[in-house]
C-alpha cells in the first residue's frame, strides 16, 4: 500500500515525522515534489477567492498525488498539547480533500485538548490494520527523527548567532519559510546580499530572560498555537544581536493580519529595522529583490 503526503502547509509543521511513521508501519510513502509553477497553478484553479495563498499551494500538491497513491494523508489538526488551536482552515482540509480528489483520504482528528497524541496515533494505525506494538515502535522512531532534526537546527542556529555577518531573522509560518518557491528564495537572496539568515522556527525556547525591560509589549492572549509560539520566540531572539527582521505573510492569511502589528511593534520598540512582505501567486521576484536590497542598504 502506498500513502501520499502533500509536501505543503501542515506537512511543514512536522517535516519527516509522518513519512517516518508510515514507513516504519511498513507502507511506501510518496511525497509530492517541491512546489513548482505547475503545482501552484493547479491549486489556484480549484481554490475559491477567499482562500489564502498557502492553502492554494496545498491543493496543488494534493491534486498532484491524485491517482498516484492508494491513500492521501490529510490530518485534521485542531489543537496542540498546550490546548492552543491551529489555523481554522486546517480543520476542513480532509473534507475539502474528499471533494477535490477521487483518491481516498486517510485522516484522523488531532485534538490534544481531548486526548494525547499517542492515543490518536494508535487509532490512526488501527485504521491501517496495525497492532499496538507496531504502532508504538513506528511512533517512537518518528519522534526520534523529529528530535534529531530539532537538535541539528539548534546546532546550526548557534553557529549563525556567532556569525559576524548582519543577522536577519525571517518570521513566518514554517510552510512559507521552508518552501523556496513560495517565498521566492528570500533566504538565498539575503545571503547573496551578505546576510546571515535565521528562521524564527530555528530559535530554541529557553528559560532565559528577555532583554525587554521597561518596554511592555502588549501581546494579546493568543488562542492560536502559531501566535503564542511566535511571541515567545521573538522575545527569545531579542536576546541576540539581530540586525533586522523580515516577516513574510501569505495573502489572505487571517492569523497574520492580526499578528503583524504586534510583531512589528516588538522589533521597532527595540530599534531593530523591520520589513513586511506579502506574497501570493502574482508576486514577482524583481519586486522582492528590490525591496530586500533597499532594506539591506538601510541597515
Amino acid at each position: 500500500m502506498t500513502i501520499g503526503i502533500p509536501r505543503a502547509l501542515i506537512y511543514w509543521k512536522q517535516p519527516q515525522f509522518w513519512e517516518t511513521f508510515f514507513e516504519n508501519l511498513g507502507f511506501k510513502v510518496i511525497l509530492s515534489p517541491p512546489t513548482n509553477k505547475e503545482i501552484v497553478e493547479m491549486g489556484v484553479k480549484v481554490a475559491d477567492p477567499e482562500t489564502c495563498f498557502s492553502n492554494k499551494v496545498y491543493w496543488g500538491h494534493l491534486l498532484w498525488l491524485e491517482g498516484k497513491v492508494d491513500y492521501i494523508f490529510v490530518p485534521r489538526l485542531k489543537a496542540n498539547q498546550e490546548k492552543l488551536e491551529y489555523c481554522p482552515k486546517f480543520f476542513g482540509l480532509p473534507d475539502l480533500g474528499k471533494i477535490l480528489t477521487k483518491t481516498p483520504i486517510l485522516t484522523e482528528i488531532f485534538d490534544e485538548r481531548k486526548e494525547k497524541l499517542e492515543k490518536t496515533l494508535k487509532r490512526l494505525g488501527g485504521k491501517l490494520n496495525k497492532n499496538k506494538e507496531e504502532i508504538k515502535k513506528a511512533r517512537g522512531l518518528a519522534f526520534l527523527k523529529e528530535k534529531e532534526l530539532k537538535e541539528k537546527e539548534k546546532q546550526e542556529v548557534s553557529l549563525k548567532i556567532q556569525s559576524k555577518k548582519q543577522k536577519i531573522v525571517l518570521i513566518s509560518h514554517p510552510y512559507n519559510l521552508y518552501d523556496d518557491y513560495i517565498n521566492l528564495r528570500v533566504k538565498e537572496k539575503l545571503e547573496k546580499l551578505g546576510a546571515e539568515v535565521i528562521f524564527i522556527e530555528e530559535i530554541p525556547l529557553q528559560n532565559q530572560k528577555s532583554k525587554i525591560k521597561n518596554q511592555k509589549l502588549d501581546w494579546p492572549k493568543f488562542h492560536w498555537e502559531f501566535g503564542k509560539e511566535i511571541k515567545e520566540k521573538i522575545e527569545q531572539v531579542l536576546n541576540y544581536n539581530i540586525t533586522g527582521a523580515i516577516e513574510i505573510s501569505s495573502f489572505q492569511c487571517g492569523c497574520d493580519a492580526v499578528l503583524k502589528e504586534f510583531v512589528e511593534k516588538a522589533f521597532k520598540q527595540n530599534k531593530i529595522p523591520f520589513l513586511y512582505l506579502m506574497i501570493d501567486e502574482q508576486t514577482g521576484e524583481a519586486g522582492i529583490q528590490t525591496r530586500l536590497e533597499a532594506f539591506m542598504d538601510t541597515i
